[in-house]
């Protein structure tokens, strides 16, 4: 699959990953910033953002797309980035390809498996009737008893696309709600280990990443540095994105 990217900078590769309902546009000011000193490519998983929808949606099929983007820009040597989601999906990348990888940076995920927990949001987002919604403004009130938090609807919003007849979702809702148990499941138990220098960040407020992830961690990054940012939640990067940037710099550099 021809994942869509955009690439900011020259120099090092370094690339991005977004998590789950997320994609490469939620990065965009982060990676000005890192686009300085490296050459950095804002990827779009499958079923999200600008990147092709299809029916598959698991690690294996993720790690498979992300490989044949890095074959097709001719990457190597590469600093890989994932949030969340797309924190899994780098962790698996760098155990079946670690000759790839320069370093690796996981945000505010473990490699355990996690409790499918965010089909009240889909739910949410399945209510909206798009096409007879005329703003983001209607969208977002229509969402507030059911989505409390302003922030996570604003992040959720951002996916809304106009179209001629109105609204339509630029994620895959359907195959991500219908798939979401495959991307809430652990690394699996091979011995595959990444050898390389791996940064892990957790936000303090988040339960992502508990101590007692630190061993499994371990054995699977021996190399691991775990980092935290505290007062901060899950979207890490975004509620303290200058203490994220100096934290990622002094690891890449």
């Amino acid at each position: 699959m021809e994942l869509f990217y955009n690439q900011i900078g020259t120099g090092k590769p370094l690339v991005i990953l977004h998590g789950l309902f997320g994609s490469s546009d939620n990065w965009q000011s982060l990676a000005k910033q890192f686009g300085r000193h490296y050459q950095v490519i804002l990827v779009d998983l499958r079923n999200h953002g600008r990147s092709p929808h299809d029916d598959s949606f698991n690690f294996e099929v993720m790690v498979d797309d992300l490989f044949e983007l890095c074959q097709r820009l001719d990457l190597s040597d590469i600093i890989l980035l994932g949030h969340s989601l797309g924190g899994k999906v780098a962790m698996n990348f760098a155990r079946s390809h670690p000759d790839m990888l320069h370093k690796l940076i996981v945000v505010d995920i473990a490699p355990r498996a996690y409790p499918i927990h965010h089909m009240e949001l889909i739910n949410a987002l399945n209510e909206l009737d798009l096409p007879t919604i005329k703003s983001r403004n209607e969208a977002d009130q229509l969402l507030q008893a059911k989505i409390p938090a302003f922030s996570t609807r604003q992040f959720l919003l951002k996916n809304l696309k106009r179209t001629s007849e109105g609204f339509e979702w630029k994620m895959n809702l359907p195959i991500i709600a219908q798939n979401l148990g495959q991307v809430m499941v652990g690394l699996d138990a091979t011995e595959a280990v990444f050898e390389g220098p791996t940064l892990f960040i957790n936000g303090g407020k988040s339960r992502y990443i508990e101590e007692s992830d630190h061993p499994k961690i371990r054995t699977y990054f021996p190399q691991a540095i775990l980092k935290q940012i505290d007062q901060v939640g899950h979207w890490v990067h975004a509620e303290a994105p200058k203490e994220f940037y100096e934290i990622c710099m002094e690891f890449m550099m």
